[in-house]
């Protein structure tokens, strides 16, 4: 088993005692199959890099998941209604499958104090991927300290119809699910990203 595969399957047990399967309507042990090859993909993978577990949208919806997001005993929370959250679209493609993992996640601290658009550009001529609404629900549910000691992070990978980014920051001593214009400049705020996203057909 490598590492990559050892900590997928802490973070899958993680969501699980989340409540994930809930969510997505079936049993533990359903949602533990349709992980099941994508962890075994990744059983011969060797490369010392951190990775990120990510459900999809299509298993999980992203509305359901910000409250199972904690610092401490404070859960996360938005203001924005379900259908809202449900407006923000990945702008690239994605892995196909009910899960994929993102390769060396960061909250984009190097690309605070920029506005969403420039910080995005910044990313892609970097050779880095931005992170998509699901990928930092995902970041702030297993690394809840990072939003803490970074205090918060667009996700320029994904997009409204009208513009708009999501992100999650400290509110309330909580995590908060928001939006933020495309144009605004927060100096607290970075912009989440990875060096690679990986599915099964990626693994092979």
């Amino acid at each position: 088993m490598s590492r990559m595969s050892e900590s997928a399957r802490r973070q899958l047990e993680r969501i699980i005692a989340l409540g994930y399967p809930q969510v997505a309507g079936m049993s533990a042990e359903a949602f533990r199959a349709l992980a099941a090859p994508l962890l075994g993909a990744l059983d011969s993978v060797d490369v010392d890099e951190e990775v990120l577990l990510v459900p999809t949208s299509e298993l999980v919806s992203p509305d359901s998941l910000i409250a199972r997001t904690s610092i401490g005993r404070n859960a996360g929370f938005s203001t924005m209604p379900p259908r809202d959250i449900e407006s923000f679209v990945a702008t690239d493609t994605l892995p196909e499958g009910p899960f994929y993992v993102v390769v060396d996640p960061h909250t984009g601290s190097a690309y605070k104090n920029r506005e969403p658009d420039v910080a995005r550009k910044l990313i892609d001529a970097d050779g880095k991927e931005p992170l998509t609404l699901e990928e930092g629900l995902a970041l702030a549910t297993q690394h809840p300290d990072w939003l803490v000691s970074h205090q918060g992070f667009a996700m320029t990978g994904s997009r409204s119809a009208d513009g708009r980014v999501p992100g999650i920051w400290m509110s309330q001593h909580s995590p908060r699910l928001g939006s933020m214009w495309p144009t605004s400049k927060h100096t607290w705020i970075g912009n989440a990203y990875c060096t690679e996203r990986r599915g099964v057909s990626l693994l092979a």
